[in-house]
């Protein structure tokens, strides 16, 4: 080696990277948020955990302490008594009733109203825009006693009625998702649909609803949810058992379920479980759109 090369390697630095770099530190960061997120996942999951592990537990299980996690063995027999003690499919498909014109009602009406205030122009507009958004801080409580004795002057006790014409009058907070989303839209989208020979009505079914689809998903979502969840108005405005939806159904299997060993809480899990399924599999399929709409009704509003 000569002498101009061993001059050549003298001069040259070994440039080492510090191993507590920036992607070292980011790495390290994440790996942290994911533990905790995967942590409190599962501490949130213990109670559904245990919900689905005690639908599957016999009566005898059920009162053993310590108590047991994974039962020994799988009782399938609480979820097929759950439709032989009481009719639930009937309040299942009684739910699915109020389910499906809630639906309609929520998304025409609140869309209807959301388009008057949107896009078209008249005098006090903003003002009852503000009076509309004012009745949210009514307390339901308040409402409670007048609805009923309105309802029960009208001869609606004991129907569907009460449940089901509210939803065709349109919500505050649904009309202002719905406003702000359609406000994002251009307007000249109206007026070329106007001047190909298009009314109001058109403009509203043909234009706009297909642009508010992930506006509309939020109002969707919530309608089931309230009509899939509603139980205080049931006991308010029914009488006839045979009326009732499902989470007053649900209710009923406390004192149905009684057996010599206590009340049979893997019937009362297995109907729990059963009840939760839907809102379960809404959220998990409409999950994308929910965060989009919501996202761009932010952004956009």
């Amino acid at each position: 080696m000569s002498t101009q090369d061993i001059s050549l390697q003298a001069g040259v630095r070994t440039v080492q990277k510090p191993f507590w770099n920036r992607r070292t530190r980011a790495w390290v960061g994440h790996t942290f948020v994911y533990l905790f997120m995967v942590a409190l996942a599962a501490v949130v999951l213990i109670p559904f955990f245990w919900l689905v592990a005690s639908s599957l537990k016999s009566v005898i299980q059920q009162y053993t302490f310590p108590p047991t996690w994974i039962p020994k063995p799988i009782v399938w027999k609480n979820y097929t008594d759950l439709f032989t003690v009481l009719p639930f499919a009937l309040f299942v498909k009684n739910t699915a009733v109020l389910i499906f014109w809630n639906i309609i009602a929520d998304v025409l009406s609140n869309s209807a109203v959301a388009y008057g205030f949107a896009r078209m122009r008249f005098r006090g507009r903003e003002f009852w825009f503000i009076v509309l958004l004012a009745t949210m801080m009514i307390p339901g409580a308040v409402q409670m006693v007048p609805r009923f004795i309105l309802f029960k002057l009208l001869g609606w006790y004991d129907t569907y009625l009460p449940l089901l014409v509210p939803s065709f009058f349109a919500g505050p907070f649904s009309v202002f998702l719905l406003r702000q989303y359609m406000m994002t839209i251009p307007y000249e989208l109206d007026e070329a649909a106007r001047m190909d020979g298009a009314n109001r009505f058109q403009i509203w079914y043909k234009i706009l609803l297909p642009l508010c689809t992930p506006a509309l998903t939020i109002i969707v979502v919530g309608s089931f949810n309230g009509a899939w969840n509603i139980f205080m108005d049931a006991i308010i405005y029914l009488n006839d058992w045979k009326k009732m939806p499902v989470q007053v159904g649900l209710t009923m299997l406390r004192s149905t379920s009684l057996s010599g060993s206590g009340t049979n809480w893997g019937l009362i899990m297995a109907g729990s479980f059963l009840t939760m399924l839907p809102s379960l599999i809404i959220y998990y399929f409409a999950q994308e759109k929910l965060i989009g709409g919501i996202a761009s009704v932010a952004l956009k509003g």
